[in-house]
């Protein structure tokens, strides 16, 4: 039986009906005729989308989960909860575990948080390895703003620390109080398309380096 592919995106993000929640439904909808993954849901906080995921399928181990929402320096966002050190390590924590358990050996498993910047600055730097060191998997997240173009790309494996500059992204502001950041361009660092689903593997042994 083969490890499940998910995704959740925050299906509150509307507008008299019509917002990103609608294309990033919509984006759902591809990705699984394209065969791009197993299951896919709309969730309208943290808790809902966890357990979702703890529950989807429980028999089955978890090879990736993809979060489709809004995202600052060292957090991301589903509908007005947020999910960030001091949640990942409070309110949030048993639900993590019991994710955890179904992810697979040897950090084999992928959270990639597609949101803007939450792996930039020194918030993002400290959010990755908190991610990473607290499920035993590899978590991605950009140092952008993203749209259809998705820079900023990077990526951190348990028990290494982050090696990209914590300024990559930031337009105004410095990595301990960024202000604004960059939109994604072509010109980019570490730039994909909102219809890339794989993580380039050139680019997953280069991002950390071990933790003293």
């Amino acid at each position: 039986m083969t490890a499940l592919r998910l995704i959740v995106y925050d299906r509150t993000c509307t507008r008299w009906g019509v917002g990103l929640s609608t294309a990033w439904a919509a984006g759902a909808r591809l990705y699984h005729r394209l065969d791009r993954h197993d299951a896919a849901y709309g969730a309208t906080s943290w808790a809902d989308a966890l357990a979702w995921i703890a529950s989807y399928e429980p028999s089955r181990s978890i090879a990736e989960v993809q979060y489709w929402g809004h995202g600052k320096w060292g957090r991301v966002l589903a509908g007005d909860d947020r999910l960030d050190r001091a949640t990942f390590e409070g309110a949030h924590a048993r639900a993590f575990a019991s994710i955890r358990e179904r992810l697979l050996p040897d950090g084999g498993s992928l959270l990639w948080l597609r949101t803007c910047e939450a792996f930039g600055g020194d918030a993002g730097h400290d959010f990755a390895r908190c991610l990473a060191d607290g499920l035993g998997a590899r978590v991605a997240g950009h140092t952008f703003i993203i749209g259809v173009l998705q820079s900023g790309l990077r990526t951190l494996a348990p028990g290494m620390r982050p090696a990209w500059r914590a300024t990559e992204g930031i337009a105004e502001g410095t990595p301990a109080k960024p202000l604004r950041a960059h939109e994604s361009s072509a010109l980019s660092p570490r730039t994909v398309h909102c219809l890339t689903n794989v993580v380039p593997r050139t680019w997953l042994a280069e991002d950390g380096v071990a933790q003293p």
